[in-house]
């Protein structure tokens, strides 16, 4: 009897007593620069996002790798997701909007990520799924919103295809979280994260013997880490090919 699609999604992977902050890291920084301020600015954000990267271009890899072709894609089918990468305009310049999460979900309890969530069947593309997930979220309505373009889809150990979309945000918006879902709403400077020298990769060996690595880019009291600081290692490296 075929399997139901529910079935065949991968399972979650169970991390237990696994503290992100305490394992060894090194930094990711490879002789990179940080990205020129005036390249950091709305007007050059809509020109570079709208075009296509290099054929060939090689994205990074953090607690996942990107959607291609897998070997056991027959027997496991991924969840589509999506998130938003806010960039909110500021008068001392952009700043990327970031959620922790609520301690009480079962996926990623207080950790910190971008709004978004799983695709619905009538959201019409990935774009009107990160929309309608980060106003649910935060309150951030879609009128304060202009879409500039989508990273490559994000697959993580944990079953799930996630496509980023960057879009600048105009100020001015109410933030009203949903306890359900968000503790708490922040904004880290775009500089901050898109400066290679406050990158840092980590790399452990869990019970499973499996290495494995994850970015990370603390800020403050928050530690961004996992596919959320891949999928701005992945925004970094798109803009540092402009």
């Amino acid at each position: 009897m075929p399997q139901s699609a529910a079935s065949r999604r991968a399972p979650p992977v169970v991390m237990t007593r696994f503290d992100p902050e305490a394992q060894p890291w090194e930094s990711a920084s490879q002789g990179l620069l940080s990205l020129p301020a005036d390249l950091l600015e709305p007007a050059a954000l809509r020109g570079v996002l709208r075009i296509p990267p290099p054929p060939g271009w090689i994205w990074s890899q953090g607690d996942g790798v990107l959607l291609r072709p897998l070997p056991d894609e027959a027997q496991f089918e991924p969840v589509q997701a999506a998130v938003l990468i806010p960039l909110v305009m500021r008068g001392d310049g952009l700043h990327v909007m970031l959620t922790r999460r609520a301690g009480h979900l079962r996926d990623h309890p207080g950790q910190i990520s971008f709004p978004g969530g799983r695709m619905e069947p009538f959201d019409v593309d990935t774009t009107a799924t990160a929309l309608r997930e980060t106003e649910e979220e935060t309150g951030l309505g879609s009128e304060f919103i202009e879409v500039l373009s989508t990273l490559p889809a994000y697959q993580t150990i944990s079953g799930y295809v996630v496509t980023p979309v960057v879009a600048l945000v105009r100020p001015g918006f109410e933030v009203r979280i949903d306890p359900d879902e968000v503790e708490s709403v922040f904004e880290v400077p775009l500089a901050f994260l898109m400066d290679p020298a406050n990158h840092r990769l980590h790399r452990f060996t869990p019970p499973d013997g499996q290495a494995r690595r994850y970015y990370s880019m603390p800020w403050g009291e928050y530690f961004i880490w996992g596919a959320t600081a891949a999928m701005l290692r992945n925004l970094y490296r798109r803009l540092s090919a402009a």
